[in-house]
């Protein structure tokens, strides 16, 4: 079976990011992206990131910065507080291509457009 997502959007905040106890580097990510090409409002999924990608996240995304991502689609269920079951989707990323940025994080001098993945 065959779980790949492919989006293209921009992120709605700054990566959160932490370290597992075991030492494992996740950041995570909210992202903005159409259905359409009609003007409405964006839909909104959680990006999930691990080990060197979550760094790179960590320290090269912002706020409004447009990415392509690619990665699986994973659901998280829980049972609330009221007893009744939730669930959540977001997007396990394989893969981060910066489409736009403004540059922070990167050092100066260095070329903006060679990303270290």
């Amino acid at each position: 079976m065959l779980n790949q997502c492919v989006l293209t959007g921009n992120l709605g905040d700054d990566p959160v990011s932490h370290y597992t106890p075991e030492g494992t580097a996740v950041a995570t990510f909210s992202l903005a992206f159409n259905t359409s090409h009609k003007k409405k409002a964006p839909n909104w999924i959680k990006v999930t990131c691990f080990q060197k990608l979550a760094e790179v996240a960590s320290q090269y995304l912002h706020k409004g910065a447009r990415v392509g991502i690619v990665g699986t689609l994973d659901q998280h269920k829980w049972t609330g507080d009221d007893g009744n079951t939730r669930s959540t989707f977001q997007i396990i990323a394989s893969t981060v291509e910066f489409i736009k940025t403004d540059g922070r994080g990167f050092k100066e001098g260095e070329n903006n457009d060679e990303v270290p993945f």
